[in-house]
């Protein structure tokens, strides 16, 4: 029997080359850098924005100059191409778009399968730290029963799974790409985890394919007050500076508003500046991820020219919540649902959250780590996820 081409699962070996390379040597040696105020006219003159200080007006010269710097010269992308391509990795065509992703089977028989989604501005390498702890977690003094199965795509858009050559490519469009992949794959029950755009995708794909789906860990639920008569009736001064946190970050979160509305006006720049590229990035990445692990992310942005596909990721959501608010009014999810809070990201208020899922099973709020958990507080999110499948499993 002939498999059709558009299902087949193909095996996928990064190769980067050697002139995209040279390339990007040589527009990083040209860098002009950008005009900025000296640091006496900004330290303590802007108050109150979630930044660092020196940031109040967005990445500073000095944090692109020294990235530029070690990339161009210390950065070694064969070396971190071979690492990459340790991780088994495969493309297959899911609604007319290539899609990749790593899919690493634990030697246990009775592994979870687990799709994790990665958010913006990173690229499925956030979880390649947690694919040994998940396989093996003997490795780790656990038990067999918390052993994963893990898949981590690329979403349409980002690095291997771009640029998408469609419209429409939202969060919604990816959950039911992430079920026919799994569908794909063979796995009958699978749970999912997702981060940032992750934890957008993966509630979607919880409710999508419910009877398929265990359950959903994230790091943020999104569930935020919709103006009605008492709602922060008892809300305490704790949860009061949850949601003063959450305004303030959408407030000065640029990357939203931009890719949200215009995601080609800035692209341009962002396809034609490796420099550019890097600081764009920075802004949200910072310095919560090692400075190579950024420029893996960078480097990946870079050659597969996705800086506008990605983006398109924030229009196309935009545009399919406003089109489905109306109908979405009152819906409430009812799959299993965990979360796994970091002490330095949005913190949803628990009351909001149990307004839009009904089923949640599992909440935990750490004292440490930040939007990028799997990256600053790795021990706490593989712990997490271990603790929501074993209710779940």
């Amino acid at each position: 029997m002939t498999i059709a081409v558009e299902t087949q699962i193909r095996p996928f070996r990064i190769e980067i080359p050697q002139t995209d390379i040279d390339d990007l040597k040589m527009r990083l040696a040209r860098t002009r850098y950008a005009d900025e105020l000296p640091p006496e006219e900004i330290a303590g003159k802007i108050e109150g924005l979630p930044v660092p200080p020196g940031w109040e007006y967005g990445v500073p010269v000095a944090y692109v100059r020294e990235r530029v710097e070690h990339w161009r010269e210390s950065f070694d992308w064969r070396k971190e191409e071979a690492r990459l391509n340790e991780y088994p990795q495969f493309t297959t065509e899911i609604d007319g778009q290539e899609i990749h992703f790593v899919h690493v089977r634990s030697s246990e028989p009775d592994a979870t399968p687990l799709i994790l989604t990665h958010g913006w501005p990173n690229m499925f390498t956030e979880y390649l730290g947690l694919v040994g702890p998940l396989t093996d977690p003997r490795a780790d003094g656990e038990e067999s029963a918390v052993a994963f199965d893990v898949v981590i795509p690329s979403i349409p858009g980002f690095g291997f799974s771009g640029p998408t050559r469609a419209s429409g490519w939202n969060a919604a469009r990816t959950a039911a790409a992430w079920a026919e992949l799994m569908r794909r794959l063979g796995y009958e029950r699978y749970g999912t985890h997702g981060n940032d755009a992750g934890a957008i995708v993966g509630p979607i794909l919880g409710e999508l394919d419910r009877e398929h789906v265990i359950g959903t860990h994230v790091n943020q639920i999104f569930a935020f007050p919709k103006g009605e008569p008492g709602e922060f009736d008892g809300l305490t001064q704790e949860e009061f500076g949850y949601l003063q946190f959450g305004q303030a970050f959408v407030e000065h979160a640029i990357h939203d508003r931009s890719q949200a509305n215009q995601p080609q006006t800035l692209a341009h720049a962002l396809a034609d500046s490796p420099s550019g590229q890097l600081a764009w990035i920075g802004q949200l990445l910072g310095d919560a991820v090692p400075m190579d692990d950024l420029l893996t992310i960078a480097s990946l942005f870079w050659f597969t020219n996705t800086a506008a596909s990605s983006a398109r990721f924030y229009f196309e959501n935009r545009a399919w919540f406003a089109t489905h608010q109306g109908e979405r009014q009152g819906e409430v999810t009812t799959f299993p649902i965990g979360l796994a809070s970091f002490a330095y990201d949005f913190r949803p208020i628990r009351r909001f959250a149990e307004r839009d899922h009904s089923n949640i099973v599992h909440w935990n709020e750490y004292d440490r780590g930040g939007h990028w958990a799997a990256h600053d507080a790795t021990d706490l999110l593989i712990g997490d996820i271990r603790e929501f499948f074993r209710k779940v499993r």
